[in-house]
């Protein structure tokens, strides 16, 4: 099952090519023109002035696009508790069953997962990123494999990796937009920050999450459904 997986993250051809940022599980951050997954199951990653680097899929924890806000707009820290509660997540929610059981697992509000799946896949449980992050929560093979996920793209098994994932991420920086910021960019992008980065994907992807999980999660409480 694991070979099978590593093929679907292969036929998914994830590419990137233009500027960007390998962050390397060891801390360490690699500027990288193109980075793919080849057929032996390691990342290539095409270097600066010609060269490339080839390797295992373990050691990359993101390939990020370097792209800079000139002019970052605030991100206001996060208002909204992240802690499980029995939450519906309304009508013609995909895989609505499975998103709340992973959040109650990992102790996550199940509106929080559900903002990351949204921004993360948009419910596409084959989605494949330009870098090989696949499934509903858009794990990077570092994440599924250390967790010995052997089918990264079963909705249920996807959302629990993501969710500990996740989890671990907030309990390690104490604050909500760091951690959206660390599952987006990686770890050692926002420790060498020392807070969120200003990379543009980032920025984008912690302003979507918290802004469709804190309005979202204002509006259902005024209605009752906590």
């Amino acid at each position: 099952m694991l070979i099978a997986a590593l093929l679907c993250v292969l036929e998914g051809r994830g590419v990137a090519e233009g500027q960007y940022l390998a962050v390397f599980v060891d801390g360490r951050i690699l500027a990288v023109t193109g980075a793919r997954v080849t057929t032996s199951s390691r990342f290539h990653l095409d270097l600066p002035g010609g060269g490339s680097l080839e390797v295992p899929l373990s050691r990359i924890d993101r390939v990020i696009g370097d792209d800079v806000e000139r002019k970052p707009e605030l991100i206001p820290p996060a208002v909204c508790r992240t802690d499980y509660v029995e939450q519906a997540l309304g009508p013609g929610v995909p895989f609505a069953r499975e998103i709340g059981e992973a959040a109650k697992a990992a102790k996550l509000h199940p509106l929080l997962v559900l903002a990351v799946v949204r921004a993360e896949s948009d419910f596409r449980p084959w989605a494949v990123s330009r870098v090989g992050a696949c499934g509903l929560m858009q794990l990077m093979p570092s994440v599924w494999m250390e967790q010995g996920l052997t089918d990264p793209y079963q909705p249920g098994a996807n959302l629990r990796a993501g969710c500990r994932h996740l989890r671990a991420l907030l309990d390690r920086f104490k604050d909500v937009p760091m951690a959206l910021a660390a599952y987006n960019a990686g770890i050692a992008t926002v420790e060498k920050s020392g807070g969120i980065p200003p990379y543009r994907e980032t920025r984008e992807f912690v302003r979507r999450v918290l802004g469709d999980f804190c309005p979202m999660l204002g509006s259902k409480s005024k209605g009752g459904a906590d």
